[in-house]
Formats: structure tokens, sequence, C-alpha cells
């Protein structure tokens, strides 16, 4: 999902914002109609892992990123377990937060 923001922001497609939601990580994109298209990957491997964050984290709220913070990090060497975990303890938040709530 990192490769594909890098490619979509070296063709000048920058995200509305991005977000670990504890389950998945997304990014959001605006197309020219503006609809809103979502990429986004699991953070577990397999589905019993991903039940079992959910039924621990019933109040989990996403969190935003700043995805060239997380790019940055992963190319020292943090694994995307890693990554979901320090974007998730907020360590990638962006400068500049987003509300959702008043974009969809």
């Amino acid at each position: 999902m990192l490769g594909t923001y890098t490619r979509l922001k070296k063709a000048g497609i920058l995200p509305i914002w991005a977000a670990d939601h504890g389950v998945g990580t997304s990014i959001y994109y605006e197309d020219p109609e503006k609809n809103v298209v979502e990429l986004n990957v699991d953070n577990f491997g397999n589905k019993w892992t991903a039940t079992e964050f959910l039924k621990a984290a019933a109040e989990a709220v996403p969190v935003q990123i700043d995805l060239d913070k997380m790019i940055a990090a992963r190319k020292e060497g943090a694994s995307a377990w890693e990554l979901h975990e320090r974007a998730f303890t907020g360590e990638f938040t962006p400068e500049e937060t987003f509300n959702p709530g008043t974009r969809f």
C-alpha cells in the first residue's frame, strides 16, 4: 500500500487522509467527480486475530497517519506490524489532521 501511495504521489495524486483503524490501514483519495476511493490493507494475518482485536478494542478510534513518516520508518527497517503498532500509538500523526465528518 505504501508503494501505491508513493507511485500515485509521484503522479501528483494525493490522498485526502489516511488512517490506521486497528484492523486495517486505509488511504482515502477523491476522484475528479468527488467520489471517495479507499485503498486498504489488513493489519492482521487472519480473521481470528482481527476478531480478537475487535473484541478487545471495541472503542478503538481510527488514528490518522502521515504516510511520509510511515515510509521513513519502513525505510529504517520497521516491519509492517511495527508500522501498525507505532501508528496506533500516534507516532505518525500528521501535522494537520483531517475531520472526515466534514467531508463524507
